[in-house]
């Protein structure tokens, strides 16, 4: 019994190791990643193409099984991912982020199921979120996926800034102009693509004060958005130091 449970612990980080990003030399792993990287994309003809047929249907039944496969292992051998030999490290990882883009992956197999259901065709959609398993198969992909993580929290706070400032004008230009816009919802819609300087043009003020609360929108909307620019971009050249250091060590 005890044999038994070493062999089972043995299966199971083998099966961890081969799951998670390929280390040099272990070309199982590698060939596990190709494979995927190559559902993943195969995965998203289906949606290149204006009707079903029975190919596309082919393509979405054999990629759906392989993602619940590759689920189902990632679920076992969790234990592992999140260093914890408990029950708790299982919970912890079915609601990671990549864990529920795995769950969102293997959705689409309901309208399989259930082709004539009106309830499952927004599935059908859903298989765009398997563009975000790149991340788990690149390398240059977790150098920006480490880079979100650490950066998180301000990030949030320009988001909530910007949002507190798309709010603001949409407020202030929805008194201004109240003939411009049918509901509050268009002023807030004028906001977010003046903040970007957008502007398509197809809500124009026509009061001087209005324009003038135009143009600062827009200029404050030149720095708001440079934020997270430089956020981002001082992160990455951390994480690509970091990176760079760890090899020459």
């Amino acid at each position: 019994m005890v044999g038994e449970t070493k062999w089972t612990e043995k299966v199971k980080r083998r099966g961890y190791e081969i799951i998670e990003a390929s280390h040099e030399g272990d070309r199982t792993s590698k060939s596990y990643d190709r494979m995927m990287l190559i559902a993943v994309i195969v995965g998203l003809i289906p949606l290149a193409m204006k009707v079903e047929s029975p190919y596309t249907r082919a393509i979405d039944a054999s990629t759906a099984v392989l993602f619940l496969v590759d689920y189902t292992l990632r679920i076992w051998t969790a234990d592992y991912k999140m260093g914890i030999k408990s029950y708790k490290a299982y919970l912890a990882y079915m609601i990671s982020p990549m864990a529920l883009i795995d769950l969102l992956s293997i959705m689409p197999i309901m309208c399989l199921i259930f082709p004539e259901s009106n309830t499952f065709a927004l599935f059908r959609i859903i298989r765009v979120f398997r563009l975000l398993k790149l991340i788990r198969y690149s390398k240059t992909m977790l150098v920006v996926e480490n880079m979100f993580r650490k950066v998180k929290d301000q990030l949030v706070a320009v988001l909530v800034l910007v949002l507190i400032y798309i709010l603001a004008c949409a407020l202030i230009m929805f008194q201004i102009e109240p003939t411009l816009f049918d509901s509050f919802f268009d002023a807030i819609y004028w906001s977010a693509i003046s903040i970007t300087t957008v502007g398509y043009g197809d809500l124009v003020p026509q009061t001087h004060i209005g324009q003038f609360v135009s143009i600062v929108s827009s200029l404050v909307g030149v720095a708001v958005i440079a934020l997270p620019t430089g956020i981002i971009t001082a992160a990455y050249m951390d994480e690509v130091k970091r990176k760079k250091g760890k090899h020459e060590l």
